[in-house]
């Protein structure tokens, strides 16, 4: 049987609990492959987490166990610790198996534990993975987390393009990084991005030609944005084209930001049925000398066009690079993107009587 609980048993999963029901509990599930997460940190969750709500997943596999284990003990509550990926991905299989048995997904939280954490930001998590575990109770609300689902997976952002490349370059990066002792530290961490950047995907940059993109609006009537975050011309009708021409890159999210929080989706908050898509045509120059006002999401640029989006078919030629949620998702000449229903989260920034009622906010 695969191991999907950290225990000395691994058959112990699957035996019922003295203590009775879970739906007052917390989940924690732990990417045992992120690089926070060593055999000390689990230790200490161990001894913090209620006995047997501390699960440690190393495979797809076991990240599969694991959201059949949660979703049949019912759990309030699921925090997932490592990057956005690993939010990604136990969140698709959570509402998947929720919404097969027939139950409500389970409220989700995250624990900072990976490189970027672009949900970090919009959530407020961030204090130390002891700090915010003992937070939750005491002063963490909920709130409504607008998703997308790409690719069968559900997630607040993904891209295609440049920022897909730049994924698999600081990939590579950081595994080289980690093959030298001296700078093994160092691999998954702020500086493998700046090393990749800098010496792998801006070099390769000037050399790469700029890709014939074709997006066709497959929802509800689309807008353009304008500078001002307005609506720029009239809608774009279900089934127009909504881009026919060069570019680096299409992305599309549901939040602000990206990781290390650049503000890359300044218009995703704006609407509350529509998420934002961006198609990025810029150059190293441009980049270079306005990435101040990029990082922070000021910057207005006829090379950075903005546009609500209900759902759309994106096709690259050639096919290129696609990330969902911080992981690389292979190479695709199309994909579509859509809103999905929302999901309850855990938000540091609401109060706990965000939640409802004195009965949920006990939990």
């Amino acid at each position: 049987m695969t191991r999907v609980e950290y225990r000395p048993d691994p058959m112990e999963a699957t035996r019922p609990f003295a203590g009775g029901g879970f739906e007052d509990r917390i989940a924690v599930v732990v990417n045992g492959n992120a690089k926070r997460v060593t055999d000390d940190l689990v230790d200490t969750l161990s001894q913090i987490v209620r006995d047997g709500d501390l699960f440690v997943s190393r495979t797809l596999e076991e990240g599969e166990d694991i959201a059949r284990t949660i979703t049949e003990r019912g759990y309030h509550t699921v925090l997932t610790g490592g990057g956005d990926g690993t939010f990604v991905h136990m969140v698709t299989l959570l509402v998947k198996q929720a919404r097969a048995a027939g139950k409500r997904p389970p409220r989700f939280g995250l624990l900072r534990l990976g490189t970027g954490n672009a949900l970090a930001w919009v959530l407020g998590a961030g204090q130390g993975v002891v700090a915010d575990l003992a937070r939750i109770r005491r002063e963490a609300g909920s709130s409504k987390l607008k998703v997308i689902e790409v690719d069968g997976k559900i997630t607040p952002f993904a891209g295609m393009g440049i920022d897909g490349i730049a994924l698999n370059d600081y990939n590579r990066v950081k595994d080289a990084m980690g093959r030298i002792p001296v700078l093994r530290p160092f691999a998954g961490g702020g500086l493998a991005y700046l090393v990749s950047i800098a010496g792998v995907t801006a070099p390769s940059y000037l050399l790469r030609k700029r890709q014939h993109v074709r997006i066709v609006n497959t929802g509800a009537p689309a807008e353009r944005i304008g500078p001002d975050g307005q609506p720029d011309g009239p809608p774009i009708p279900t089934g127009a084209t909504l881009f026919d021409g060069k570019a680096r890159a299409v992305a599309v999210g549901t939040i602000p930001y990206y990781g290390f929080g650049v503000r890359i989706f300044p218009f995703a908050a704006d609407r509350e049925d529509r998420m934002n898509l961006r198609i990025v045509d810029t150059n190293v120059v441009e980049v270079g000398v306005h990435i101040r006002e990029i990082w922070k999401g000021r910057y207005r640029s006829p090379n950075f066009m903005d546009y609500f989006v209900e759902k759309a078919h994106i096709e690259f030629e050639p096919p290129t690079a696609l990330q969902i949620g911080g992981d690389p998702a292979g190479v695709r000449e199309s994909v579509d993107v859509a809103m999905a229903e929302p999901i309850d989260v855990v938000d540091f920034y609401a109060p706990p009587a965000a939640l409802g009622s004195s009965e949920e906010t006990s939990r």
